[in-house]
């Protein structure tokens, strides 16, 4: 429950912003430029005199989108190749592993500054870019689950009986799978939304004025010295989704782990 409160509250910053908040993100005041907290401004105002609490649930909407949109293409594409992988033929997996071997060998900021040089900076650039370097660390997780579920007794039995690949696939190496896989991705959401906010720091992701954390500590940066709060503003939001999907993940996996429900009730 720990857990699920600050991912409710960012999802919903992310639906509803209206309901949070009644400034502009975007408006620009500058008369009250670089302004510290108050009642009037909450979290107080950058360098163009906007609102931070406003740029803060507003961010959320494309941040929190592009990280579960993209833990989702990831983990359904290394879902379909770990399986095929580490139970279909020896030549495919061992493609496979060269092709994530060579994609993790690249250095992610150059990649991702051609990425940016092909399609400009946009939201599909930053999909493309955490998708590329996401599926590699699905598939081989995957892939080591199917390896080990391979040599069990019910898929030797299942193949004995003249079951095909496709039915053990779909039958017991999915099902096994999915509960880990759904636990790595929560818990690897943190990790997304960190390199969505770095390369968004660096001005290779969303760009002005559309509000997003990255951008908020680009701006606290550059502006440290005049006004402290707007990077303490612009890292709240990530801390809170990391702590939120950590604890979210260690959550599913005490639900989902046999072995984790075993020890509780003996320990009852």
């Amino acid at each position: 429950m720990i857990g699920s409160i600050p991912i409710i509250v960012i999802v919903l910053w992310a639906l509803l912003p209206g309901l949070f908040t009644g400034h502009d993100p975007v408006a620009i005041n500058p008369g009250e430029r670089l302004q510290g907290p108050s009642l009037a401004h909450l979290l107080g105002t950058d360098q163009l005199g906007r609102d931070l609490y406003a740029r803060i649930i507003y961010g959320a909407r494309p941040t929190i989108g592009i990280a579960l949109g993209s833990s989702m293409i990831s983990a359904s594409a290394g879902l379909f190749l770990g399986l095929f992988g580490g139970y279909g033929p020896r030549l495919l997996d061992s493609a496979l592993l060269l092709i994530c071997d060579a994609i993790v060998s690249l250095p992610m900021i150059i990649f991702a500054l051609a990425v940016v040089a092909l399609v400009g900076p946009s939201i599909f650039g930053l999909v493309l870019i955490i998708v590329t370097f996401s599926i590699p660390v699905y598939f081989r997780f995957v892939r080591t689950q199917a390896m080990v579920l391979r040599g069990t007794e019910y898929v030797k039995a299942a193949r004995a009986i003249g079951a095909s690949p496709g039915f053990i696939i779909a039958r017991h190496l999915l099902p096994n799978v999915l509960g880990p896989l759904l636990i790595m991705m929560a818990m690897n959401i943190p990790s997304v939304i960190a390199l969505e906010s770095g390369l968004s720091f660096l001005g290779q992701g969303i760009q002005p004025p559309t509000p997003d954390w990255g951008s908020m500590l680009n701006d606290g940066y550059s502006y440290i010295r005049q006004g402290t709060h707007v990077i303490i503003a612009g890292s709240l939001p990530i801390i809170f989704a990391t702590i939120g999907f950590t604890f979210f993940g260690e959550a599913l996996r005490d639900a989902l782990d046999p072995r984790s429900s075993g020890r509780k009730a003996r320990d009852t």
